[in-house]
């Protein structure tokens, strides 16, 4: 059982990137994922989540109208489309999956009973 992130990479400030969260030796259709970040010195951040329904989303209120969650279930993958990035964006990214059973419209970005947790990939945005 594993999730991986991916996706992450050094931006300049403006530019966009598209972080996946992708799933082995399980389904993601029972889960919703959520998307948190820990810049150094800093606590964990929950960034953004989804519903195994894909009918709820949340956002932390830095990343609103900037970053956009989605599910493919078929490719058993998260993603995170991040625009408009800014240097406080600059943090190792994870994700994280909580069982909910399918269809459940429920999603927390709080970090709490979360079952699985992805290794982190790093996010960079400097000029």
């Amino acid at each position: 059982v594993q999730l991986q992130a991916s996706g992450g990479g050094l931006v300049q400030p403006g530019g966009s990137l598209r972080l996946s969260c992708a799933a082995s030796g399980f389904t993601l259709d029972d889960y919703a994922i959520g998307w948190f970040r820990q810049a150094p010195g800093k606590e964990r951040e929950g960034v953004s989540c989804i519903s195994s329904s894909d009918r709820t989303t949340g956002y932390a209120d830095s990343v609103k109208g900037r970053f956009t969650i989605s599910r493919d279930n078929a490719k058993n993958t998260v993603y995170l489309q991040m625009n408009n990035l800014k240097p406080e964006d600059t943090a190792v990214y994870y994700c994280a999956a909580n069982f909910t059973g399918r269809g459940s419209n429920r999603c927390r970005i709080d970090g709490d009973g979360m079952d699985y947790w992805g290794k982190g990939t790093q996010v960079t945005v400097s000029s």
